[in-house]
């Protein structure tokens, strides 16, 4: 895991991040070799899909929807899922490397190697200029889908919200579906230098240096929407208005919940509840599933 990512992972950051806990906390695993690496990047990236699918996010929708992480050997090429299949029966055969190009790298890949164009466009833009990144997620998530046709940031007015304080972009136009190259290098240029983006019409887009961090922020931006709706529904029916958190504060409650190891940290729990259902978990010390 990249310490520095999207700008936010900052050492004094990361510090406040580690602070919250008492004794201590556990760090990212130690690969022996990038085979060893590419294993379990493959087998954390297929449970992520399954995170999506299995556990009734509502993340599923359709054809649409991916997760790609950026391959540890071939660094210009990432993994992503092939187009078409639920997120729920992807294992980690099944998905497909694919480079900067558009080319799939068949001998590598899954048998099914359709590519989803729209997930192509905008991956691909997003690993090229952010090399901090190593994992992004896109899926067309109820909440997430309601609060982008308002074009606007979240607010601050909880601590959980916090995490995308001064740390997400909105995409305020709707160019169509994603099917060429300057649409995606629009979304890009919303994001910036953040960890998350709000696609006008279309949904939220997270981005991080972890599987795990993208995971926890895309859950937690998404429930931030709902959250957002359901606080400004009751405001405008009580005649009242939701308190913002003061900028100081949310500045201070992000650097504890919206750090890079925090995210990471916050994502192992849904890896765990996954293993414990499924009774599968990547080993180390051989360095397969089992």
């Amino acid at each position: 895991m990249n310490s520095t990512a999207n700008g936010t992972g900052h050492a004094a950051e990361e510090d406040s991040s580690r602070s919250a806990a008492v004794g201590k906390v556990p760090t990212p695993p130690k690969f022996s070799s990038k085979e060893q690496e590419r294993a379990f990047l493959k087998f954390r990236l297929a449970q992520a899909f399954r995170i999506f699918g299995l556990c009734k996010l509502g993340y599923d929708e359709g054809v649409a929807g991916h997760i790609t992480v950026r391959d540890c050997i071939r660094t210009d090429c990432f993994w992503v899922n092939p187009f078409g299949k639920h997120f729920s029966l992807i294992q980690p055969d099944d998905l497909i490397l694919v480079d900067h190009h558009a080319n799939v790298q068949a001998a590598e890949s899954g048998p099914n190697t359709l590519l989803n164009k729209a997930a192509f466009m905008i991956h691909s833009a997003i690993h090229a200029a952010r090399r901090d990144v190593h994992c992004a997620a896109h899926s067309h998530s109820v909440y997430g889908r309601a609060f982008s046709t308002l074009g606007k940031h979240l607010d601050m007015i909880t601590q959980d919200s916090c995490a995308f304080y001064e740390d997400h972009g909105v995409y305020d136009q709707y160019g169509g579906v994603v099917l060429d190259e300057e649409e995606g290098a629009h979304i890009v240029k919303a994001m910036g230098d953040k960890k998350a983006v709000i696609l006008q019409n279309h949904g939220i887009l997270v981005a991080t240096n972890s599987i795990e961090a993208t995971v926890h922020f895309f859950i937690a931006m998404e429930k931030s929407c709902q959250v957002q709706l359901l606080a400004d529904a009751a405001a405008a029916g009580t005649g009242r208005k939701t308190v913002v958190i003061p900028p100081k504060d949310a500045k201070m409650t992000h650097g504890v919940v919206g750090t890079m190891f925090g995210g990471w940290f916050s994502g192992l729990p849904h890896f765990q509840l996954l293993e414990a259902q499924e009774g599968v978990k990547f080993d180390f010390k051989q360095g397969l599933v089992v």
